[in-house]
């Protein structure tokens, strides 16, 4: 009983592993995957002082340290259960239960799909899955393809496939309806974009940006957009297109891409057919939580954290006891804050699980936490700052009332 177990491999789980470990905990680390890293293991890109991230490199790193410091993993092993009883939480999965006082949840994010007449077809995915094929793989999607969906994730993602030579034609908008809403409007995708304007390889671009600060400029840039697109990285990012149809026998054959106008609305008329092999989808992360919410935990849907999150404080504590949060399930953020994070509550746990009195570390953590956030090179939701005041706050109240 003196095991404390992580659920999910990825950055924060992994060193969360290893800072419990550190301080003489006994831990056991579950993944549904064959691999750890999570989605760490994608990653790869030019950091702003000219180095490169590697996420598989990173994740190894973090794995080997782990072991050496003794963690054990069950790997290819999903949870489908977890219970309370008495302070003693149970973990069920197929072939083995578990029991911990212990238990950090570090499960991740999970991508919004964003359907469209033609998802179904060979050829269409994620565009997640499209960034794992290529950078953990080494397998390509397709010779030439499109990206719907205009985002933080999606810019990223078409610079990694165009470093390996995939053709990526454009980067387009999907048809506006109910579902789509904000991600089929211009003015809202470009108001998303204003806050990595730092990432835009044109000196023009980087300048353009600081004049959009306010709506009656941003409205005349949609206005004014060009229909064939900005491009970056030699990939238009077309937000007066959109995708209106995915088409093909059998697989991907190409789509129907249309001109919209700055509400989002399609010009009739304007269809054109596009020839393309593989489709990539980009509807956004929203935090994996489906373990804390079995296990009982109050949730409070914060969009400035990408959706609905767990309550939880600084320390990664929530309101259970010995249930712990750590990463993206806290909310939408890079690996460098996952794995801050994931050392604070490794932390916590430690503290609680132990004679170890670690108060000051702990402190200590959370201001790096803050600190990682501050400097990060991209942030998935420009105001992440006040949706953790938010959930601060959720907490502050949450106490009040018992």
């Amino acid at each position: 009983m003196n095991k404390s177990i992580i659920i999910g491999a990825g950055p924060a789980g992994l060193t969360a592993a290893a800072t419990c470990a550190e301080n003489g905990m006994n831990v056991l680390v579950i993944d549904e995957y064959m691999r750890t890293g999570g989605r760490l293991l994608g990653q790869l890109y030019e950091e702003p002082d000219g180095s490169w991230w590697n996420g598989i490199k990173e994740s190894r790193n973090l794995y080997e340290k782990a072991v050496e410091l003794g963690v054990e993993f069950r790997l290819n092993t999903p949870v489908n259960n977890l219970e309370n009883d008495s302070g003693v939480w149970t973990i069920y999965t197929e072939q083995e239960i578990f029991q911990t006082e212990h238990l950090l949840l570090a499960t991740g994010a999970a991508e919004s799909p964003i359907p469209i007449p033609g998802w179904t077809l060979p050829g269409v995915m994620s565009v997640g899955a499209a960034q794992v094929m290529t950078n953990v793989h080494r397998v390509q999607p397709g010779d030439r393809g499109i990206i719907i969906g205009v985002n933080v994730l999606s810019a990223a993602i078409a610079m990694e496939l165009s470093l390996a030579n995939i053709e990526v034609v454009s980067l387009a908008l999907p048809e506006k309806n109910l579902i789509t809403q904000e991600t089929a409007n211009p003015k809202e995708v470009m108001k998303s974009l204003l806050h990595v304007s730092h990432m835009a390889p044109s000196r023009f671009a980087r300048w353009g940006s600081r004049l959009m600060k306010n709506s009656f400029m941003q409205t005349l840039g949609v206005n004014f957009y060009p229909k064939s697109g900005v491009k970056m990285w030699n990939i238009p990012v077309q937000l007066r297109k959109a995708v209106t149809e995915i088409y093909g026998d059998d697989k991907v054959e190409g789509v129907k891409l249309a001109t919209i106008n700055a509400k989002g609305e399609i010009v009739p008329g304007s269809e054109e057919n596009i020839a393309l092999d593989f489709v990539c989808i980009a509807g956004g992360l929203y935090p994996l939580a489906e373990l804390a919410a079995v296990a009982g935990c109050p949730f409070y849907l914060v969009e400035e954290l990408g959706g609905y999150v767990p309550l939880h404080n600084e320390r990664m504590e929530t309101p259970l006891q010995g249930l712990y949060v750590a990463g993206n399930i806290t909310g939408i953020e890079g690996a460098k804050v996952a794995t801050s994070q994931g050392r604070t509550a490794g932390l916590s746990m430690v503290c609680h699980a132990t004679d170890n009195q670690l108060e000051d570390e702990v402190q200590y953590s959370i201001k790096q936490t803050s600190k990682t956030r501050e400097e990060a090179h991209i942030q998935f939701h420009p105001e992440i700052d006040k949706g953790h005041t938010k959930i601060l706050n959720q907490w502050k109240s949450y106490h009040s009332e018992e």
